[in-house]
């Protein structure tokens, strides 16, 4: 049976973009859809990774000058303005949309833009905002979606005074003083560049830590870092009630500790909100074609990203974790070879996270935590920023590598950074785990000088000296027959 393509996408965000080229690279003709008529790429180019990060390499930029020849006296928001710092994001916006329109067009990929609803295991019903809806078949469809943050229930969202993440991307002014509602990663990532930017930022979460996923002593590290930044975080908090304080003309918010049920109250001049995220899985016709989500709203799919129909697939955010864009492109791309037959390998199991915090947060592999559970006998490196040339040069002094590595083989297990450049740092040692190498190899390699990466070196030679002082020949470790 002909039909009008080989592949249907819904979204032109990391997962779907990934796919939509790596289809057209196999010969075959690809449609992506996309609900939002006036942008392509999603939350990714428009309103979360890309913007997010322009931002804060302007505010990292104002906070390394700082750093290097101090603040005169004055604080960031008292020498730079807002619409100047935003007009980097806006630039590069406007180079990152023109680059993925450029890219469809030469690889001829058609798009549609409109509302999709999947009618049948191959067939999308396109509907505009003027109300025309339009009809398309593939032989396979993949949903690449998304998530959008939940709003919350005890105050509005007026993009005034109360944000979320779109709206602060065009506030007027940089903040003396901002809230922050929530602790998820982009919630950190904002709280320390408005920080660079001299605002006093207070964070109010509702668990009993943050990020928990991170390997405990970099959590540690981190909060120093924090606390040195003069951000502040409240774990275990209910926010109550958001609103102005006319007398004192300022933004009010009211908070209780979940556990003690004492009341507190904090002045501001915004107050930024992110929620959980929800997956955009509604309304796309999944309940009528009978397939299911978790009670969250996450589709299921296998490893190849096939749904329990087989022609559809679904990719990046509306499946649930790890929720990164990174690892949203791999998806895609997996997707599109398993449509067509393509033999590939498979994505290695040791995925990176990158935080981009001021420092940066990367990871990989298993924690200190997690390996003393699999692992009998485990050893951990550890190499401090403030002991590096590099980072004395650049006056980047707070941060830390720890490397997580088997005892008696040497095998690494884990890399987990906080520091200035870790979001690059982590690949050299995702490659060493990816390919079962040892710490060995950060100690039989030359790193140039000076440099962050020199931290490998000093972290494996400080694992290796533990185990010396715990008995281990250092030798026999350091010897020919010690790996």
């Amino acid at each position: 049976m002909s039909r009008d393509y080989d592949v249907i996408i819904l979204g032109s965000g990391p997962a779907g973009f990934s796919c939509a080229m790596q289809s057209a690279k196999f010969e075959k003709k690809a449609l992506i859809i996309e609900a939002n008529e006036s942008y392509l790429g999603g939350t990714w180019i428009n309103t979360g990774t890309v913007p997010s990060k322009a931002l804060r390499e302007t505010a990292g930029s104002i906070h390394r000058y700082t750093a290097q020849f101090g603040d005169e006296g004055r604080k960031p928001y008292e020498r730079f303005r807002m619409r100047d710092v935003l007009r980097y994001k806006d630039r590069v916006l406007e180079t990152q949309n023109s680059e993925i329109k450029d890219s469809l067009i030469k690889n001829e990929v058609d798009t549609a833009l409109g509302f999709g609803r999947i009618v049948d295991p191959h067939t999308v019903e396109v509907t505009r905002e003027d109300g025309t809806k339009k009809r398309f078949t593939a032989d396979h469809i993949l949903i690449s979606t998304g998530a959008t943050s939940q709003k919350p229930k005890e105050f509005e969202i007026d993009h005034v005074t109360v944000l979320d993440n779109r709206s602060i991307l065009d506030i007027h002014y940089i903040p003396k003083r901002l809230v922050i509602v929530g602790t998820n990663i982009q919630a950190m990532e904002f709280a320390t560049v408005f920080s660079a930017l001299g605002t006093r930022v207070t964070v109010l979460s509702g668990h009993r830590s943050y990020m928990e996923f991170l390997d405990e002593e970099i959590r540690e590290e981190f909060t120093r870092i924090l606390e040195e930044s003069r951000v502040s975080i409240f774990n275990r908090k209910k926010v109550l009630q958001v609103g102005p304080n006319p007398l004192r003309n300022c933004t009010e918010v009211k908070f209780q500790d979940k556990d003690t049920g004492d009341m507190h109250v904090v002045e501001t001049e915004l107050v930024l909100y992110f929620g959980d995220r929800k997956p955009n899985s509604g309304k796309i016709g999944l309940d009528e074609l009978g397939l299911k989500t978790d009670k969250k709203g996450f589709i299921s799919v296998d490893k190849n990203f096939q749904t329990a129909i087989p022609s559809i697939y679904a990719a990046g955010d509306v499946i649930g974790h790890p929720g990164l864009a990174s690892v949203s492109f791999s998806q895609g791309r997996t997707a599109s070879c398993h449509m067509f037959g393509i033999t590939r390998f498979d994505t290695e199991s040791a995925i990176p996270y990158g935080i981009y915090t001021i420092p940066e947060i990367s990871s990989v592999g298993l924690t200190e935590d997690e390996a003393r559970q699999q692992f009998s006998d485990v050893t951990v490196g550890k190499a401090y920023y403030r002991n590096l040339t590099k980072a004395n040069i650049a006056r980047t002094p707070r941060g830390m590598l720890k490397l997580v590595f088997e005892t008696e083989s040497l095998r690494l297990l884990g890399v987990h950074i906080v520091g200035n450049g870790a979001c690059d740092l982590i690949h050299t040692g995702q490659a060493v785990l990816n390919f079962k190498g040892t710490a060995r190899y950060f100690l039989d390699t030359v790193h140039n000088y000076p440099t962050y990466a020199e931290a490998y070196r000093v972290a494996a030679f400080n694992g290796i000296n533990h185990m010396h002082k715990s008995g281990a020949s250092y030798t026999s470790i350091l010897g020919e027959e010690g790996g």
